[in-house]
């Protein structure tokens, strides 16, 4: 099975959310959520510009259920150490049966790996249209885990075999 590899499209992202997370200021309006699940436990850093006001939330769920308010530098960490992974693979839309092939017949993510969900959404100060995002990425150390995974994908997984990917809901930018 042949899928695409995300490293440098996801190089490209960190990026960004850096800048989000330190100049939010050369940002006309955005909306960031961000929902990294790793080691059994959920980190949400999620952020939100309009008419020039700015919400935040930022907060970790543990395997045992309870919710924790984090700092947003704890936040940004754990979501910048997952950018940092060596490898990534996208989901597909399991609704974008057509793309897919598999429909909603699609598997839960592999637990054993970390897994981002990524909605950002963003215009810059000066630039004439927004941009927006929404995918699920798997991190790996490197090639040699992705491949791995790649290969027990065959448990009904449904991951992205090119780029740049549009489906119903899942959407690299546009």
């Amino acid at each position: 099975m042949a899928v695409a590899l995300y490293a440098d499209y996801i190089a490209d992202v960190r990026g960004l959310f850096t800048q989000l997370d330190r100049h939010p200021e050369l940002f006309q309006t955005f909306e960031v959520r961000l929902e990294l699940a790793a080691a059994g436990s959920v980190i949400v850093y999620e952020t939100k510009r309009r008419r020039g006001q700015t919400d935040s939330l930022y907060y970790g769920r543990s395997a045992d259920g309870a919710n924790q308010k984090v700092a947003q530098s704890s936040a940004f960490s754990a979501m910048d150490r997952f950018f940092a992974l060596g490898q990534f693979v996208a989901l597909t839309d399991p609704v974008d049966g057509a793309h897919s092939g598999k429909g909603a017949q699609a598997a839960a993510v592999n637990a054993r790996y970390p897994h981002c969900a990524v909605n950002f959404s963003y215009r810059k100060k000066g630039e004439p249209v927004a941009r927006a995002m929404l995918m699920v990425f798997v991190g790996f150390n490197d090639d040699a885990d992705a491949d791995k995974y790649v290969s027990e994908a065959g448990n009904g997984f449904v991951l992205e075999s090119e780029q740049p990917y549009r489906a119903a809901r899942l959407h690299e930018w546009k």
